[in-house]
Order: C-alpha cells, then sequence, then structure tokens
C-alpha cells in the first residue's frame, strides 16, 4: 500500500511540475514585453507587411496559406530562440494559429511556459498599441 500512495504521489508532482499554456490579452502581453520575453509572431510574410508586427518580434511562418506546416525546420529554429524551460510568447492574427501550435508545444514537446496572444494582433492594433514594419 504504501508503494501504491508513493507512486501516486510522484504521479501527482509530475504532472505538476508539466508543461503549460498561458492564454494572454493585451494588459499580459505588454507586461511580458517590458520584462523582455521574445515573442514569436508564427504569422506569413504577407500578414506581417499588411499589419506590421509588435517591436522585437520574431518571425517565424508556421503556417503556409494552403494550412501546411514545415514543423521540422520550424522546430529547428525555435530552438535557436526559445529553451524549453524558458517563457515566450506566440502571436498571429487572431489567437487560432497560436493556440494550435503553444498546444503541440506544451503538450507533445514539453515546453513549460508557452504565453499564447488569445486575440492577436488585430486586438493588439484595435486597442491602439503600436506596431512597427517587420
Amino acid at each position: 500500500m504504501k508503494k501504491l500512495g508513493f507512486s501516486i504521489f510522484i504521479y501527482l508532482i509530475s504532472t505538476m511540475a508539466s508543461a503549460e499554456v498561458f492564454e494572454i490579452g493585451n494588459n499580459q502581453l505588454s507586461s511580458l514585453i517590458e520584462k523582455q520575453v521574445p515573442i514569436i509572431d508564427i504569422r506569413r510574410q504577407e500578414e506581417w507587411n499588411q499589419t506590421g508586427i509588435v517591436k522585437d518580434s520574431i518571425l517565424m511562418t508556421f503556417f503556409n496559406k494552403n494550412g501546411k506546416a514545415d514543423t521540422e525546420n520550424w522546430l529547428k529554429n525555435l530552438d535557436l530562440v526559445a529553451k524549453k524551460n524558458e517563457p515566450f510568447i506566440l502571436i498571429c492574427r487572431t489567437g487560432r494559429r497560436t493556440s494550435l501550435v503553444a498546444k503541440f508545444l506544451s503538450e507533445k514537446l514539453n515546453y513549460e511556459k508557452v504565453y499564447d496572444v488569445t486575440d492577436g494582433i488585430t486586438e493588439w492594433i484595435k486597442k491602439g498599441n503600436t506596431v512597427v514594419k517587420p
């Protein structure tokens, strides 16, 4: 019985220490920017050109315009700018793509602290926040 209790304890500890996605809005994004948490914009080039980007964003397209991803290459590039145990922010146009990518990184690859901007850059711009040209 002691072994079973210990096993359950270990399981609970391991699940508490697992990776997590944090859904954030504009206020939290502003706060994380001040703390210099890296922002990764996963939109496409034409989207960056159309709306601009959050200053200092790292531009890394995840899905092409047909919805396909080159996951292997994207992950190699991600490894250059973000580590599994360090926080980073994902942003796209409306939050749909980042939701999928954040969940994938957290649940399948054990990235520990992924921030997902749930309303995307459109809401960031709508609220009067600044963007810059890519």
